[in-house]
């Protein structure tokens, strides 16, 4: 069901049944190590190319969903991914080794909660019994692409983030089995592309906060509700830059949302001490951060209702080499547990 002019409402309620999530060395020496289920302590993760170390993250982060629900993957009938990479190669090269009915997706940062938004409509109007959607990153390929080889070891500006070493995937179905309690995705806000000419790929924060503020003032309108409704409204990965940009914007607009529960995916994931500047970022940064330590605090009673707004910075090398502005996107997912509300 539409409500208002941008978020639909599942009525049915779709669950997340289960989720896969696998990381890099340096997510393996940060805040929320303990959160993933795969971490490896090289980047090439066995791999000849950073690229294929890539599509072997998301591969293991689908096979561990399905594992955990003891299923097969004849079983899935489809299979919503993306990443950053030039025509998204590592989740269609995934796709191709684990055989699903596959939807390449490419939302930049925000990829994540676009698949889950899009994995929700499917299942809630019967169109699939279960599915799997997932956002991967890593390091060293993304970095190469958009700025430059790590070897070639160029400075870094404060506003500059870390891209996340990881991939997120989850198992979405019509209902928990036997009855148990699940995650229920109960509304999605799609956003749309806002572009205020900031041009610094150093700078993605910045660039992606008005969208990031502008989803989640649609959201709360389109649903009824005041901020308070939720437990967290969680943003993918604006960073510090981004964060207070995202939050002050929102202030502007009379938007009375409390500071301590605007928080950010990209600036959970690493500790204090690793330098990773204004925070991290990547398609595996909120993918990682929501499918393995925010569902793992939901289920432990922490939260019973999170919204999550994954940011996309819609650039590519070759539009940066052209002198063009960073054009950014937002979507947004609510997910709650243990509540019938």
């Amino acid at each position: 069901m539409l409500t208002g002019k941008h978020t639909w409402i599942f009525q049915n309620r779709p669950v997340i049944l289960s989720t896969g999530v696998s990381g890099g060395p340096f997510e393996a020496g940060g805040k929320l190590a303990e959160d993933f289920d795969i971490l490896h302590d090289d980047l090439w993760m066995g791999k000849d190319t950073y690229e294929k170390a890539h599509q072997f993250l998301l591969e293991e982060a689908v096979q561990k969903a399905l594992e955990k629900q003891q299923m097969q993957k004849e079983e899935i009938q489809f299979f919503l991914a993306g990443d950053l990479i030039n025509q998204i190669t590592p989740s269609s090269f995934a796709a191709a080794a684990n055989g699903i009915p596959y939807l390449g997706l490419f939302g930049a940062c925000s990829t994540s909660m676009e698949g889950l938004a899009l994995s929700a409509f499917i299942v809630n109007y019967s169109g699939a019994d279960y599915l799997i959607t997932g956002a991967s990153s890593h390091n060293a390929a993304v970095e190469k692409q958009f700025r430059y080889p790590t070897e070639y070891g160029g400075q870094k500006p404060p506003t500059a983030q870390w891209t996340v070493t990881g991939a997120g995937a989850a198992l979405v179905a019509k209902a928990g089995k036997d009855g148990a309690a699940y995650p229920c995705i109960t509304s999605a806000t799609i956003g749309k592309v806002v572009d205020m000419g900031l041009s610094d790929p150093f700078n993605m924060g910045g660039a992606m906060a008005p969208a990031a503020a502008d989803t989640i003032i649609k959201h709360l309108k389109d649903i009824g509700q005041d901020p308070d409704y939720y437990d967290l409204i969680v943003t993918g990965d604006l960073g510090k830059i981004g964060r207070k940009t995202a939050f002050e914007y929102m202030k502007k607009q009379g938007l009375d949302l409390q500071e301590e529960k605007f928080q950010d995916c990209g600036l959970m994931i690493y500790k204090e001490d690793q330098e990773v500047f204004s925070g991290a970022s990547g398609a595996g940064c909120s993918a990682t951060v929501f499918y393995g330590h925010l569902l793992k605090r939901m289920k432990q009673g922490e939260f019973k209702r999170i919204l999550v707004v994954a940011t996309g910075a819609l650039l590519s090398p070759l539009s940066f080499q052209q002198g063009q502005s960073i054009p950014c996107i937002a979507h947004a997912v609510s997910v709650e547990y243990g509540t019938n509300a």
